[in-house]
C-alpha cells in the first residue's frame, strides 16, 4: 500500500466515528420502553459533542439509524425517526452558536418529509460552524453506498482511490470526498461495525466499550482518545526502528 493512498489527519483533527450502541439494553434493563433508552442516547450525542474539539476532534460521526434499522417494529422506527427530527430542530442553533457544523450522510428519499426538512434547514443554519463537522448517519449503510458509488464509477475518467472517495462523499451526501476514519468507537460490548463506514475504516483503530451508549459520557471519550495516542499507527509500513 501507498502512503498517498490514505488520508492521513494531523493529530489536532481527528476523525472519531461512533456507533451508538445499547440505548434499547440501557431502557429494558430498567424497565423502561427502548424509546426511553433513544432519549436517553440523545443526551450522550450532546456530552460527547461538547467534548470533542477540545479532545483533538475535528470531525465526528455518529450512527444514529442504519438501513437496517427499516426492519426494526414500526413503533420504534417512528420513535427514532421522530427524535432524530426533534434534534436536528432543536439543536441546529445551538450548534451554530458553538461553532459546529450539521450534516447528514446517508440516504435522503426514504426518510419522512418533516425529518429531511429538518435536516436542510440544520445544515444551512450551521454552514459555517468550524470548531467541529458533525456528520450523523441516518438511513445509511456503507455497502449500499460503496454499490452506488462504484456504479457511478462507470462514468469515471479516472480510476483512483480518490475518484471514489469523491463519488462515495457524493452518494452519501457529504461535504467532500470520503473521510478516512482515524478513532471507531462501539458502545454496547459488539465488537462488530454493522455496516458502518467499510471504506473509510480502512486503517482505523477501534475502540470498544461495553459501555451502553447513554452512560457513555466525555471522560469515556477522552479515555478512548487517550488510548488511539498510544498507539502505533504504521499504514501497512514497518515501524521506523525497524526499518532503519
Amino acid at each position: 500500500m501507498n502512503k498517498s493512498t490514505l488520508t492521513l489527519v494531523p493529530q489536532s483533527q481527528l476523525h472519531v466515528a461512533i456507533l451508538l450502541d445499547g440505548n434499547g439494553r440501557w431502557a429494558s434493563s430498567r424497565g423502561l420502553a427502548r424509546s426511553e433508552g433513544h432519549r436517553a442516547g440523545v443526551e450522550s450525542v450532546r456530552r460527547v459533542v461538547r467534548a470533542a474539539p477540545g479532545l483533538g476532534i475535528g470531525t465526528m460521526t455518529l450512527y444514529a439509524f442504519s438501513s437496517d434499522n427499516w426492519e426494526r417494529p414500526m413503533s420504534e422506527v417512528v420513535a427514532l425517526l421522530g427524535l432524530l427530527e426533534q434534534y436536528f430542530r432543536t439543536e441546529a442553533a445551538p450548534c451554530a452558536a458553538a461553532g459546529v457544523r450539521l450534516r447528514v450522510i446517508g440516504r435522503r428519499d426514504r426518510i419522512p418529509p418533516l425529518l429531511a426538512q429538518a435536516i436542510e434547514s440544520a445544515e444551512k443554519l450551521t454552514a459555517a460552524g468550524r470548531a467541529l463537522e458533525l456528520r450523523i448517519a441516518v438511513d445509511y449503510s456503507a455497502r449500499d453506498a460503496i454499490l452506488r458509488a462504484a456504479c457511478w464509477m462507470l462514468s469515471s475518467l479516472e480510476v483512483s482511490q480518490r475518484e471514489f472517495a469523491k463519488r462515495l462523499g457524493e452518494v452519501t451526501h457529504s461535504s467532500g470526498p470520503a473521510l478516512d476514519v482515524d478513532l471507531l468507537i462501539r458502545t454496547g460490548g459488539d465488537r462488530r461495525l454493522s455496516d458502518f463506514m467499510l471504506w473509510e475504516c480502512a486503517y482505523a483503530e477501534l475502540f470498544f466499550t461495553p459501555r451502553m451508549w447513554p452512560e457513555f459520557d466525555a471522560a469515556d471519550l477522552a479515555a478512548a482518545v487517550e488510548d488511539f495516542r498510544g498507539r502505533e499507527r504504521r499504514f501497512g509500513r514497518l515501524p521506523e526502528a525497524a526499518a532503519s
